[in-house]
């Protein structure tokens, strides 16, 4: 057993990591504070959504109830997905979450109670290239768009052999991130079908195509919900894909 990549993070693959902590930053100053938030229509249903076909895709895959099930989210931000995990039937104490950023991290760790708090998920600061437990040590990785946040092919290959190496033989990736570029954010990079079936070479795969593209969304969620739910099911506008990813006896 052991507790980090064979290979350290190269020089670019530390200054891919700075570079996205800088873009944080910036998306922190210049984004309105609520602008992501699900108190707009559009990014409640864009949630609602996401979270539904997550549990069917669990369900498929024999993995609900979440009791009893070792989870970790790379990428985990202010603690959202893990407290979505705990409500789904996952303990705390089973729970793990990695991030770049402190200040995100700092706000999962007081979201759970605090660090003294006994029975809290274990959250590190660190890099998906070089993750900090031993390997087989998780039944189910989710990420939601870290992937597309790394614009390296280096990096994106070492983050996906170090979430292999974490998950135990059979355990299962939740995947959901851009399938399209964003024209108006070039620091984000998509990430389609064939890449992520090479970059998971050893693991089955199954994708499916979720979440009406957001500037659509804006405006068209606000006049009709149902319309809006019709316009998604045809998935030719869908902008992510959902996929679960599962580790093969021959995964490492």
């Amino acid at each position: 057993m052991r507790g980090s990549a064979e290979s350290p993070p190269t020089e670019s693959g530390l200054d891919q990591a700075e570079r996205i902590r800088q873009e944080y930053a910036r998306r922190e100053q210049r984004i309105p504070a609520d602008f992501y938030s699900v108190t707009r229509p559009a990014n409640l249903f864009a949630e609602q959504q996401r979270h539904r076909a997550m549990l069917r895709a669990l369900a498929r895959e024999g993995l609900l109830p979440l009791t009893g099930k070792r989870i970790l989210d790379v990428g985990c931000g202010d603690g959202q997905q893990l407290v979505q995990m705990e409500s789904w039937g996952a303990s705390a104490a089973d729970l793990a979450g990695i991030d770049l950023v402190e200040r995100r991290l700092d706000r999962a760790v007081s979201r759970f109670g605090g660090a003294e708090r006994r029975g809290r998920p274990d959250l590190r600061l660190g890099n998906a290239a070089a993750l900090p437990w031993p390997d087989a040590s998780f039944d189910l990785v989710h990420q939601r768009t870290v992937f597309t946040s790394m614009t390296d092919l280096t990096m994106r290959r070492c983050a996906a052999r170090e979430i292999v190496r974490v998950l135990k033989p059979g355990g299962v990736l939740v995947w959901y991130d851009f399938l399209v570029d964003n024209p108006r954010n070039p620091h984000v990079k998509r990430v389609g079908s064939r890449e992520i079936r090479s970059l998971f070479p050893d693991c089955t795969v199954r994708l499916t195509r979720v979440t009406l593209a957001p500037p659509i969304a804006r405006r068209l969620v606000p006049i009709t919900w149902i319309g809006s739910l019709a316009m998604e099911k045809l998935r030719i506008l869908n902008t992510h894909y959902l996929g679960v990813i599962r580790k093969t006896s021959r995964g490492r």
